[in-house]
Order: structure tokens, then C-alpha cells, then sequence
């Protein structure tokens, strides 16, 4: 079968740079590579082409020779060797040789500790205020009688002769190599003969540590708190998590929360939605005056401003919104009914002008 134009095989123009060919090969490496096709040949051969076009287009002198000559140029193809037996061997080409540890050397088997959460529930004053919390956090923390080592004290880990260190194991696949964890080590690239007995040689142990955290004020449900390297130590001596405190702001018996603004409700009779009045407004931080018109109606809603939650980071404060409520008595006292009797005799009865009607239909639209 006649083979393929070498530029055609990488999709690339004839007039590609050195950089486009280079880009263009990555590519098609990583898609047609054995280690993610196990078993397809039909990819391992591309791979392969790719591999061929590659190692040409790639050298100047053969380039310019197979542009002259075609594939009937001396040595154009013969021999070539694709030099990448596994799939991180590509990214070491192109400068990312750190995402899969060092070639030929041991693999670092360190590991980042896992984050940890802990859910907190606090007042509507506190997330106002903003507080101190001690927390009392189970992890697993470094043991202190070996270490973090895992080997008993007097003596030390052995370098696992299977891996030789490096965690991994190299098997062959016909003509690729594919790198699998060591089922010897289970990839530490150490053998503990004698484990320590506070840890069983997991090098950690779960202890309880409390710690103080700092509550800013204006903290609503749902916000995170992270407080960095509080989480697990890592294995094998590697760098602590982070701790991520999840907040839970309770349900208050007066006011409602929207964003920074607070909402509740103020019971008043029908002498001082009539008459007006000025009546006591519970506050977070205590108790206000809200002065009422005469002539207020149910429903009416009025402003106190910089009454409400705090800003989270400390840029000004919502507002208090103080919904109306008329209060109808469910008994009466002799006087009461006498005055009200009497004020029934004098007062306007007639709900069929226009201002009433037009007030019934924007209560119900």
C-alpha cells in the first residue's frame, strides 16, 4: 500500500512552520496513542504514521529532501523511531514532563491532605455582629510517635524492589510500554516490614484539634469560610488541606432577611392607624421609634434606614422595612363598645365613591 503524504497525514499545509508541525503532531499523538486505545490497532497504526510523518517533517534536512523528493528520498522514513513509549513521554516534548513526575526518576508519591467541612449554624445577631467560634475539628493529623515515617521506631522504610522506588511499574505491549501502579508498594514506592503500632504505619492518626474562627460580620446562609492548612495532614509527610466552615444563618422569630435589608411586622389599633401615633420597632440592636401618620392603612409599609444586616466586608448596612399590621380587638371592654358604638354612628359608611372602589382594585390588580 503506497503510504500517505506526510503533510496530508498531519493535516498541515506544506508551508507549515516548524512550530504548526510540531502543535499539529501533539494532537493527532495524544488521540491515536495505545495507552488511551487499548487493544484498537487500527489506532496504534495511526499513531505509528504520525509517528513516521513526524520524525521527517520535523528535521529540516529530511524535510527539504522529502520535499524534493518525495517518499523515494534516501532514508526519508526508513528507520524511524516515534521515541515516546507512553503518553506522558509526548507531553515531556513539549515542556509538561512535570505532570507525570520526572522521566527515568522516582515518581513523588507526596500527596495534599484531604479538605475538610464543618457545618455551623449561628443567630441572625451574630451573623449581624459577626463573632469568635471555637470549633473542635477530628482529623487526621501527622503521628507523633513515628513521624509521619510509619516505620517503628529503630528502624526505617525499605525502597520496594518491584518499582525500585518510583511507585510504578513498566509493562510491555507489543511495541509500547504502559505504566501501571505497583501492586507490590500499592504505588508509595516503600515497604514498612515493621509498622509503627500507633498508626499501623499509615504515618497519621485522627485527633481533635480546636481552633479559633473568625465570624465577619454580614455573613449570610451558605457562606464559606476557609481556613487554609487546617484540613488532613497528607500522607507521606505531604502538605495539610484546608478547612472550609460552612455557615447556617437559624430562622428569627421577628425578622425576615432579604440580602443586607431586614423585614418585620408592627401590630398597631385603629386609634393609632387613625389618629396617629408613635410606637416601639424592635431593631437588632434594640428597640426605635417609628412614628405613624394619621390615616395609616394596613398593609403600609415604612423605611428606617441602617437598620438592617452589615455588608459583608464592612460597605455600609441594609435597611429595616416595618410592614403596618391594623389589630382588631376580639373583645371589648363596656367603654370600648360604648365609643366605638358612638363612633359608628358618626363615621362614613359609604364605600361606593371613587377613591374606595379605586383602592379595591389595586389591592386585587
Amino acid at each position: 500500500m503506497a503510504k500517505k503524504d506526510y503533510y496530508e497525514v498531519l493535516s498541515v499545509l506544506r508551508t507549515a512552520t516548524e512550530l504548526e508541525i510540531k502543535r499539529a503532531y501533539r494532537t493527532m499523538a495524544i488521540q491515536h496513542h495505545p495507552d488511551k486505545n487499548p487493544g484498537d490497532h487500527a489506532a496504534e497504526d495511526k499513531f505509528k504514521e504520525c509517528a513516521e510523518a513526524y520524525a521527517v517533517l520535523s528535521d529540516p534536512q529530511k524535510r527539504a529532501a522529502y520535499d524534493r523528493f518525495g517518499h523515494a528520498a534516501a532514508g526519508a522514513g526508513a528507520g524511524f523511531d516515534p521515541g515516546f513509549s507512553n503518553i506522558e513521554d509526548i507531553f515531556d516534548m513539549f515542556g509538561f514532563g512535570d505532570m507525570f513526575g520526572s522521566r527515568g526518576g522516582s515518581r513523588t508519591t507526596v500527596q495534599r491532605g484531604s479538605d475538610l467541612r464543618y457545618d455551623l449554624e449561628i443567630t441572625l445577631e451574630e451573623a449581624a455582629a459577626g463573632k469568635e467560634q471555637k470549633l473542635r475539628i477530628p482529623r487526621l493529623e501527622t503521628c507523633g510517635e513515628c513521624d509521619g515515617k510509619g516505620a517503628e521506631k529503630g528502624t526505617t522504610a525499605e525502597t520496594c524492589i518491584t518499582c525500585k522506588g518510583s511507585g510504578q511499574t513498566r509493562y510491555q505491549q507489543g511495541f509500547f510500554s504502559v505504566m501501571r501502579t505497583c501492586s507490590n508498594c500499592r504505588g508509595t514506592g516503600r515497604i514498612i516490614r515493621t509498622p509503627c503500632k500507633k498508626c499501623s504505619g499509615a504515618g497519621r492518626v485522627e485527633k481533635e484539634k480546636t481552633l479559633d474562627v473568625k465570624i465577619p460580620a454580614g455573613v449570610e446562609t451558605g457562606s464559606r469560610l476557609r481556613v487554609t492548612g487546617e484540613g488532613e495532614v497528607g500522607p507521606n509527610g505531604g502538605p495539610s488541606g484546608d478547612l472550609f466552615v460552612v455557615l447556617h444563618v437559624a430562622e428569627h422569630e421577628t425578622f425576615e432577611r432579604q440580602g443586607a435589608n431586614l423585614y418585620s411586622a408592627v401590630p398597631v389599633t385603629f386609634a393609632q392607624a387613625a389618629l396617629g401615633a408613635e410606637v416601639k420597632v424592635k431593631t437588632l440592636e434594640g428597640e426605635e421609634y417609628l412614628k405613624i401618620p394619621a390615616g395609616t392603612q394596613t398593609g403600609t409599609i415604612f423605611r428606617i434606614k441602617s437598620q438592617g444586616m452589615p455588608a459583608l466586608g464592612g460597605r455600609g448596612k441594609g435597611d429595616l422595612f416595618v410592614a403596618v399590621t391594623l389589630i382588631t380587638p376580639k373583645t371589648l371592654t363596656k367603654e370600648q363598645r360604648k365609643l366605638l358604638e358612638q363612633l359608628a354612628d358618626v363615621e362614613d359608611t359609604d364605600f361606593n365613591n371613587e377613591s374606595f372602589i379605586e383602592k379595591v382594585r389595586n389591592i386585587f390588580g
